[in-house]
């Protein structure tokens, strides 16, 4: 059973940073890509980091300079650093994984992002 579990979401104040945590149930290294996407209401589901087994990031533009998305590979886990918040990055953040041997894309359930003051 792949599970993903993120935790640090929560309420900050613009300008504000939060730390996401993704942790999986097996070894990060059996997925070829894992990332963050988002989602607020009515909109559909958009990238905002992935990192891949090597290590290669990739950001959307719109967080590009402002988070880092990082590894733990000892941990299995997957971080999103968010810093210089704004409210527009306000959402339900997810991550994802896609897995090598199926090729499957695996969702955590998602955690709330609220940038408010």
């Amino acid at each position: 059973q792949v599970q993903l579990v993120e935790s640090g979401g929560g309420l900050v104040q613009p300008g504000g940073s939060l730390r996401l945590s993704c942790t999986a149930s097996l070894s990060i290294f059996s997925f070829n890509v894992m990332g963050w996407y988002r989602q607020t209401p009515g909109n559909e589901r958009e990238l905002v980091a992935t990192v891949t087994k090597e290590a290669i990031r990739n950001y959307s533009d719109s967080v590009k300079g402002r988070f880092t998305i990082s590894r733990d590979n000892a941990k299995d886990t997957v971080f999103l650093q968010m810093n210089s918040l704004k409210p527009e990055d306000a959402a339900v953040y997810y991550c994802n994984g896609k897995l090598s041997r199926d090729n499957l894309d695996y969702w955590g359930t998602g955690i709330l992002v609220t940038v408010s003051s």
